[in-house]
């Protein structure tokens, strides 16, 4: 079953290509005779001119149809290779749609997991390392598949002593091919997970290049990717090594055996006299032929297997999200590509529809004995039977590093549980579909994303759907964004560049309050985002959020008092473990570890 799926990507684009492969053996067999002819055609020309001596005039209409056979022959070489670039593009265009929708199918913790920079490499440059596949390798197999068959069987009925020869002499290329080819895909898997690895290092570096700067590890990062880098060098030169070895080789073999033909032709025309001068020249055409076909399909084949070590790692991306590509040729013929956008759009909003109603809102959720750790010897959470009641606002409370944003992560359906279970309406969260849950919920963090793009166009990412202008506007009054707004000379077209650069960090958190407004989630999850704002700022943001609880479960990792007195129930953390649970005023009586917080923060003023 695995060894099926290992090659199930190429099935499926060989699967949606079958005309193209159909045409590849028309124009194939058609190339065939064409060789063929222009041979038969080059030693009658010879025999005529050479040995019988004859007449320039007449063989005038033999030279004719040989110039006309050779400009076939030429065609139907560039149809072939145009053909294996057509399949090319339709196949790499194929690909790279699948890991896109894969990665934006994929489950949150498939997401979260590895460097971006890798997943990067595997959608571009493993995808378009595909290319020689489906461009060389399969025209170039398709004709070793019927061409050389035709050169042998016509061969035989002129002279079997050089067809056994070209048979006996023959298998030791695609030998040679499949030993070459198995060590060259082995290091293009390798080649690729360098490529990754040096891709992920190198956009980690890039996008922390300030941090790296600040600490002064700028040199230190630049040792790493120059590592990474070298890594990528050895396993590129490492296949270059092989197929130079397969190149040479591959021409000894050849050159050996046409010098063999060559001997036993000379010592049947020369000493022998056995056959016709005609006949041992139309063999000695034929000959280079065949190896020259085996031979320049050793090489495609060398480049097949270079890229079936590309399209491996495709396949890896996606055996990782646990999504298999869903691409299969319709009944009608017709490709995929060619739905409509109103088709596209109302097939999105029936999905819509059928999630909402797997998750009735606002839900109970309750934590079911948790437990997490991110590795075997790493921090660990536990927690024990807690129940949060529809539109309860929660504080989850504890020192700094005693868990808090993991237990959030976990209630969000970011990270899954080791044991134990997050339920939604008594139901596991993993039962439901992730995309039902995630309709209903909105997680802000204290830095939220904000992409390229105006401010409608940020805001507008809350909703999943298409809205018009006026929600938009809406949403950024209630959020408290309509003064900034304002002041802007395009309002809410005003651009925003990469990752809020320009916005002061009160004004991205609005924003991304804006987009919650416009989504209006029944759970919102929050990671304390007014900690480090100005006095005013975080009373324009509290007025918000609390405008937004109103219709919606609030759980907040807390670190102000003011935060903590209003909830409705305090889960206090302390080293991974959820030690206790509920008011305020209880909590001060009965837990001395959450006393003690609460008096270091009114002495510290953070009331």
């Amino acid at each position: 079953m695995k060894r099926r799926a290992k090659f199930n990507l190429i099935s499926q684009q060989m699967s949606l290509q079958r005309k193209n492969r159909l045409l590849l053996a028309i124009i194939s067999l058609a190339l065939g005779v064409a060789i063929v002819s222009q041979a038969t055609l080059v030693a009658e020309a010879v025999q005529r001119i050479f040995v019988e001596k004859a007449s320039f005039s007449s063989v005038v209409l033999l030279l004719v149809l040989l110039l006309v056979v050779m400009a076939v022959r030429s065609l139907l070489s560039y149809g072939n290779g145009k053909v294996g670039l057509h399949m090319a593009a339709r196949a790499k265009t194929n690909m790279r749609a699948s890991v896109l929708q894969n990665l934006t199918r994929a489950s949150m913790p498939s997401t979260l997991s590895g460097q971006t920079g890798g997943k990067v490499s595997v959608a571009l440059d493993a995808v378009d390392e595909a290319d020689s596949y489906f461009s060389q390798y399969m025209p170039r197999m398709m004709e070793a598949a019927m061409i050389p068959i035709l050169i042998l069987v016509v061969t035989f009925t002129q002279h079997a002593n050089t067809g056994w020869i070209m048979l006996f002499t023959a298998p030791f290329i695609p030998l040679f091919m499949i030993l070459v080819g198995l060590q060259t895909k082995n290091k293009s898997e390798e080649k690729y997970a360098q490529l990754a690895e040096f891709s992920g290092t190198f956009l980690d570096s890039l996008q922390g290049l300030v941090t790296l700067k600040i600490f002064g590890r700028a040199k230190r990062q630049q040792q790493e990717i120059e590592r990474s880098s070298l890594g990528y060098r050895d396993a590129t030169m490492g296949i270059l090594k092989i197929a130079f070895t397969n190149t040479f080789m591959l021409e000894s073999i050849v050159m050996l055996s046409i010098g063999i033909v060559a001997l036993e032709l000379a010592i049947q025309l020369l000493v022998f006299k056995s056959m016709s001068f005609h006949t041992a020249f139309l063999v000695l055409l034929l000959v280079p032929e065949f190896y020259s076909l085996l031979k320049n399909t050793g090489t495609a084949f060398h480049s097949g297997r270079t890229s079936m070590g590309a399209i491996r790692k495709v396949e890896q991306m996606l055996e990782e999200t646990n999504i298999k590509s869903t691409q299969t040729e319709p009944e009608d013929g017709s490709d995929q590509s060619e739905l409509t956008d109103v088709d596209a759009i109302a097939k999105t909003e029936e999905l819509r529809t059928a999630r909402a109603e797997l998750i009735p809102m606002p839900p109970t959720i309750e934590l079911d004995h948790l437990r997490f750790q991110y590795t075997p010897d790493s921090f660990g959470l536990e927690t024990g039977q807690i129940s949060i009641g529809p539109g309860e606002q929660i504080a989850i409370v504890g020192k700094s590093g005693s868990g808090k944003t993991t237990l959030l992560h976990l209630i969000a359906g970011l990270l899954k549980p080791d044991s134990g279970a997050v339920l939604v309406n008594g139901s596991q969260l993993l039962q439901h579909d992730e995309a039902a849950w995630f309709e209903r919920v909105s997680y802000i963090t204290q830095h939220p994303y904000i992409f390229t793009g105006t401010f409608a166009e940020n805001i507008a990412i809350g909703a999943g759907r298409n809205v018009s202008r006026v929600e938009i506007e809406q949403a950024a009054e209630e959020a408290g964004l309509a003064g900034v707004v304002a002041q802007l000379e395009q309002g809410l077209d005003t651009f925003v560049g990469e990752g809020g650069r320009g916005l002061s960090g009160g004004e991205k958190q609005r924003l991304a309050l804006a987009r919650a407004f416009l989504k209006r989630p029944a759970v919102i999850l929050f990671d304390e985002p007014t900690v480090g704002l100005d006095l005013h700022t975080e009373r324009v943001l509290q007025q918000s959020i609390a405008a937004l609880a109103k219709t919606a479960t609030m759980i907040t990792v807390a670190h102000r008092l003011y935060t903590i007195q209003h909830a409705d129930n305090i889960l206090f953390m302390d080293n991974g473990v959820l030690v206790d649970s509920g008011h305020h005023e209880a909590l001060l009586a009965r837990l001395p570890q959450y006393a003690e917080m609460v008096d270091v923060q009114r002495k510290g003023g953070l009331v």
